[in-house]
């Protein structure tokens, strides 16, 4: 198993997972692999916090931070000091209403006056995200990604000046090539299957394009979720895998009890791709929200970043609520196979024995 990816990072496994749980990713690192905390939904001062412990609980083994910086959104152009109270004038009213007749006719209860405020925006704007960017360049990361187009130019070469490797993810083989011009050291090829933001070519298909179109190694992501799916992904040309969705409901995860249940019993026809997160397509777990943003009484999805700003306090209502058919969140359709709670480290012991026995299949297969 080793490949570019191992000797640029000194891992073992070329196993990548990301996950917003910091005691998963320490456990993926662990174990051998490159486990990537994703820094989106955490405050400066809460990543801070974050990555103090994955240093203080890694070993020394090598790790990374996800964040995501958009190549495009609503108010680009205004001051960082200004943003967030420009973009909430840009919120129809009508949009507004709509959420809470939603929210009302499901019996979701206002938020506590003692709930957590003031993240409406988080990582969702280059403004926003730089700050996660600095906070994590101040630890002893191996890798910074971003989640959504090229990072900025200055962002990749920054990461150089410390020492660490950047990578993008990347739905076109268009997409990659951009992610290569501005200097990233590794593309993540992610299809249409994952969680969070999809393009809508398969898997299949788009990893051997964008393994034929840039020179730097690349990782297969979506529909990622066990060793036969990662030789695949090898098979076509990738040098690691990508996983996310895989680590919802391992025991280490901070995954909440009612959307772990909800994974466990979902097949793969329950996820789809919606503008109702982050105006963005994005892959979701299909439920009566997914199906309200479609519906004829909805109004449309606002672009990004004003649909998230739109739905946050909306989506931490519903997560403090009972209201569990509008509890919608990233996944991709690998949660068809993901049935049963394992550790960490099992899954990790699992890719790779499933790995192995696919390499051993197939070479039965050439040996007759």
């Amino acid at each position: 198993m080793r490949t570019r990816v191992t000797e640029m990072f000194g891992i073992e496994l070329p196993i990548f997972a990301f996950s917003h749980c910091r005691d998963v990713v320490a456990e993926v690192s662990r174990a051998g692999g490159m486990g990537v905390l994703g820094a989106l939904y955490f405050t400066p001062e809460e990543l801070e916090m974050e990555l103090k412990w994955i240093d203080d609980h890694v070993d020394g083994k090598p790790y990374g931070v996800d964040v995501v910086m958009p190549a495009s959104y609503e108010g680009a152009d205004f001051a960082a000091d200004e943003l967030v109270g420009r973009l909430q004038t840009m919120i129809p009213p009508g949009h507004r209403k709509f959420v809470d007749d939603l929210l009302a006719a499901h019996g979701v209860p206002a938020l506590s006056a003692d709930a957590e405020a003031g993240k409406v925006l988080l990582g969702w704007t280059d403004a926003t995200a730089r700050p996660q960017v600095e906070v994590a360049l101040r630890h002893p990361i191996a890798l910074l990604a971003n989640a959504l187009g090229p990072p900025p130019a200055d962002v990749v070469d920054l990461a150089h000046s410390r020492g660490v490797k950047v990578a993008a993810l990347a739905s076109t083989p268009r997409h990659a090539l951009k992610q290569v011009e501005v200097g990233v050291d590794v593309v993540v090829a992610q299809g249409t299957e994952a969680g969070g933001h999809t393009g809508e070519i398969s898997t299949m298909v788009l990893i051997p394009q964008v393994v034929d179109a840039v020179d730097v190694p690349v990782l297969a992501a979506g529909g990622i979720g066990n060793g036969r799916q990662m030789a695949a992904g090898m098979a076509l040309g990738a040098e690691g895998v990508w996983t996310g969705s895989l680590w919802l409901t391992v025991e280490e995860a901070d995954t909440p009890q009612m959307a772990k249940e909800r994974i466990l019993e979902a097949t793969s026809r329950d996820t789809v791709r919606s503008r109702s997160w982050t105006g963005k397509p994005a892959r979701l777990l299909k439920n009566e929200w997914t199906d309200a943003w479609e519906s004829q009484d909805s109004p449309g999805t606002l672009p990004m970043p004003l649909q998230f700003m739109l739905v946050s306090d909306a989506l931490r209502r519903i997560g403090r609520s009972d209201a569990a058919e509008l509890a919608t969140f990233p996944a991709g359709q690998i949660i068809g196979i993901t049935n049963q709670v394992r550790s960490t480290r099992d899954v990790m012991y699992s890719l790779v024995e499933e790995y192995a026995e696919a390499l051993e299949r197939l070479g039965h297969i050439t040996d007759d």
